[in-house]
């Protein structure tokens, strides 16, 4: 597409946790749709254009690792959050000594990816002078210069990811997994879709030559 972007992001470890795991965390073989366009928000996000990411290309060998980390056993209630927003008095600490719990985590280690994506527009957000070229003049640039709103991750805040834009003129990275013809990945979260209530999408993952054609996927 004529407003596409191609970025090269990778990071020593990664975990893309799946939500069917519940006492301990394990992550997807891949880095998610929806994990990829938060590394892209990163870089340049506006309220007048939205992000929807295309492919994803694995570079790297999937490699998993075991560690054990300190995780708080439990989260602030919804319902008294909301109440506080409303001028309750609510009390929202908590106290990590007192809840704290060591968990197992299954994560990636030494991961590579290359996301590619496009933006639609927000016509109703855009402002006066907002256009596809203003938009992507300014995700080129802040991504040449490594700058970011907030430091990319890979799945959990704790591990970062680095990232370099890749120009039209530059040759693809080749995938560890350029020679496999097919690779089921199994069913993989896509993304959240927002609404009167929050639902998850799910989509079936598959990794072609190393490259899973997001745009193409079925979600369910």
């Amino acid at each position: 597409m004529g407003y596409g972007v191609r970025l090269l992001v990778c990071g020593d470890y990664a975990c893309f946790t799946r939500p069917e795991m519940k006492g301990e965390r394990v992550s997807y073989d891949v880095i998610t749709p929806s994990a990829a366009r938060g590394i892209v928000e990163a870089v340049y996000w506006h309220p007048g254009l939205y992000w929807v990411v295309d492919k994803l290309m694995v570079l790297n060998e999937i490699r998993f690792d075991s560690v054990r980390r300190n995780e708080l056993g439990g989260k602030i209630s919804e319902s008294n959050a909301k109440r506080a927003m409303k001028g309750g008095d609510i009390d929202l600490h908590q106290v990590i000594t007192e809840d704290r719990q060591q968990r197992a985590t299954l994560l990636l280690r030494d991961v590579a990816y290359v996301i590619d994506a496009h933006f639609d527009l927000v016509q109703s957000k855009m402002a006066a002078g907002d256009n596809i070229g203003k938009f992507l003049d300014q995700f080129n640039r802040r991504a040449r210069k490594g700058q970011c709103y907030n430091q990319p991750y890979l799945g959990c805040r704790e591990f970062s990811a680095h990232f370099k834009l890749l120009e039209e003129d530059t040759p693809p990275p080749v995938s560890f997994y350029s020679d496999v013809e097919s690779r089921d990945l199994g069913w993989m979260l896509w993304d959240l879709e927002y609404g009167d209530t929050i639902e998850p999408k799910f989509f079936r993952a598959e990794m072609r030559r190393g490259v899973i054609d997001v745009a193409k996927a079925v979600t369910v």
